[in-house]
C-alpha cells in the first residue's frame, strides 16, 4: 500500500489544494507528451536538409517508428506497476526518465544512438498518459469521469500546438526544442514530488485490503468481453487520430485543393478536436459513456465519407473537417473514459495502460497504410474510404462493450470495497 506520508500527500489528501495540484500537474504531464510526440515530426525536415548525422529519409522513418514502439511498450508495462506501487511514484519516475533521455538526444553521435534514445524516452513517455488519466479519473466523482478524461486530453493538443509554433521560431536550431522539453520535464517532476498527492482510490484499495491484481486479471471472463472491445476500439481510434494528423494535408492536396488550403485543414481538424473533447466529456457524463462513444464513432464515419467528395465551397470543406476533428479525436478519448469508469481501482491503471499500449500499435499502422495508399496514387478518395471503414470497426467494437460501469459480476474484489467515489 502506498504511504500517505510521502511528500505531496501528508496533510492534504483529499483537500481542495491537493485536488487543484492533481488537475494541474496531470494536465501539464499530458501536455508534455503532446509536445514530445510532435517534436520529431516538426524537426525531421531540418534534420534531412542539414544531413544531421548523415540521416536519410529511411533513418527518420525508423526513428519515428521506434519512438512510437517505445511509447506502446511503456504504456502497457506501467499499468500493472501503477496498480501495485502507486500512481504517484510511477508518474514522477516516468517524467524523469523521458526528460533525462530527451535532454541527451541532441548529443547523440550516430543515427543508431539517436534512435535508441528516442526508443528509451518513449518508454517513459508512454507511461505518462495512462497514469495521468487514471489519477484524474480517480480524483473525480464517478459521474464526471468522462469529463476528467476529455479535459485532460486537451493538454495533448495544447502541447502539439506549442511545438508547432516553437518549431517555426527556432528553425535550424532544433536542439532547443529538446533541451526545453527536458528541462521543463525535470522541473515538473520536482513539483510533482512535493505537491502531487497519491490517488485516494489507490490508497483506499490498500487500506481495505483489496488485492493488487496482475495483467492476467483482464483476461478473466469477468473482464474479457470489455477488454477485447476496448482494445479493438482503442486500436481503431488511434489509427484514425495519427493517420489523419499525418496525411490529411497530402490527401487534401491529392483531391485538388491548393497546398495552403490543405495545410490549413490540419489546424481546423485539431481545433475541432479540442472542441470535441470538451463537448464529448459533458455529453458522456449526462447521456452515458458507451452510447456517446458509439454516436461519436458513427458521426466520424459520416464525416470521413463526406471528405472523399471534392467540395467547391471552402466554408463547407472547413465545416466538414472541423466536425471530423470534433468526433474522431474525442471518440478515442471516450474509450479511455469508459475504461476509468468500468474497472475498479485495483486493476484500473493496468486496464488503461493496456488500452493505450494496444492503441499505439494503431498509431503506427494508420500512417503506414495511408502512406501506402498515397504512394500508389489512390490516396484520395481511398484514404478516406479506409478511415471511414476503420471508424465503422471502432463503432462495432464499442457496441460489444457491457453497459454500465464499476465492477462487473464475478470480479475479484467485492463491490463494497470498490473505491469508485474518489475525493473531489
Amino acid at each position: 500500500m502506498a504511504s500517505t506520508t510521502t511528500p505531496g500527500t501528508s496533510g492534504q489528501a483529499g483537500g481542495a489544494g491537493s485536488g487543484t495540484w492533481t488537475v494541474v500537474l496531470c494536465w501539464i504531464t499530458v501536455l508534455l507528451e503532446g509536445y514530445d510526440l510532435v517534436v520529431l515530426g516538426a524537426i525531421i525536415p531540418t534534420l534531412l536538409k542539414t544531413h544531421h548525422l548523415g540521416m536519410t529519409t529511411g533513418d527518420a522513418t525508423t526513428i519515428a517508428t521506434l519512438s512510437l514502439v517505445g511509447v506502446a511498450i511503456g504504456a502497457v508495462c506501467v499499468g500493472p506497476l501503477a496498480d501495485r506501487l502507486g500512481r504517484r511514484r510511477l508518474l514522477i519516475g516516468s517524467v524523469v526518465l523521458f526528460s533525462v533521455l530527451t535532454l541527451v538526444v541532441p548529443l547523440a553521435n550516430s543515427v543508431a544512438v539517436f534512435a535508441a534514445l528516442r526508443l528509451l524516452a518513449g518508454l517513459g513517455l508512454g507511461a505518462c498518459m495512462p497514469v495521468s488519466l487514471t489519477m484524474m479519473a480517480e480524483h473525480m466523482p464517478a459521474g464526471r469521469r468522462a469529463r476528467a478524461s476529455t479535459l485532460t486530453m486537451t493538454g495533448y493538443h495544447t502541447g502539439a500546438v506549442i511545438t508547432s509554433l516553437l518549431a517555426l521560431r527556432v528553425t535550424d536550431d532544433w536542439e532547443i526544442l529538446f533541451y526545453l522539453l527536458g528541462v521543463v520535464g525535470l522541473v515538473i517532476a520536482a513539483v510533482q514530488w512535493f505537491k502531487l498527492p497519491e490517488s485516494q482510490a489507490f490508497v483506499r484499495a490498500g487500506q481495505d485490503g483489496a488485492q493488487r491484481l496482475p495483467f492476467t486479471e483482464l483476461l478473466r471472463p469477468a473482464y474479457l468481453r470489455a477488454g477485447v472491445g476496448i482494445w479493438v476500439a482503442s486500436f481503431m481510434g488511434l489509427l484514425l487520430v495519427y493517420g489523419l494528423n499525418t496525411w490529411l494535408p497530402k490527401l487534401m492536396n491529392d483531391a485538388g485543393y491548393p497546398v495552403p488550403t490543405a495545410v490549413t485543414q490540419l489546424l481546423v481538424l485539431n481545433i475541432g478536436g479540442v472542441v470535441g473533447l470538451v463537448v464529448g466529456g459533458f455529453v458522456a457524463d449526462r447521456r452515458g459513456i458507451k452510447g456517446t462513444t458509439m454516436a461519436w464513432f458513427a458521426a466520424s464515419v459520416a464525416m470521413l465519407a463526406c471528405l472523399s467528395i471534392r467540395m467547391e465551397s471552402d466554408l463547407l470543406l472547413n465545416t466538414v473537417v472541423f466536425f471530423t476533428g470534433v468526433f474522431v479525436f474525442s471518440a478515442m478519448v471516450l474509450v479511455y473514459a469508459y475504461v476509468t469508469h468500468y474497472y475498479p481501482a485495483s486493476v484500473r491503471s493496468t486496464a488503461l495502460g493496456s488500452a493505450s499500449g494496444i492503441g499505439r500499435i494503431g498509431s503506427i499502422v494508420g500512417p503506414s497504410i495511408t502512406g501506402a495508399l498515397v504512394a500508389s496514387g489512390v490516396g484520395h478518395p481511398w484514404g478516406f474510404y479506409f478511415f471511414a471503414a476503420v471508424a465503422v470497426l471502432g463503432f462495432l467494437a464499442v457496441l460489444t462493450l457491457p453497459r454500465g460501469g464499476g465492477e462487473p459480476a464475478g470480479a475479484a474484489a467485492p463491490p463494497a470495497r470498490r473505491p469508485d467515489a474518489s475525493t473531489a
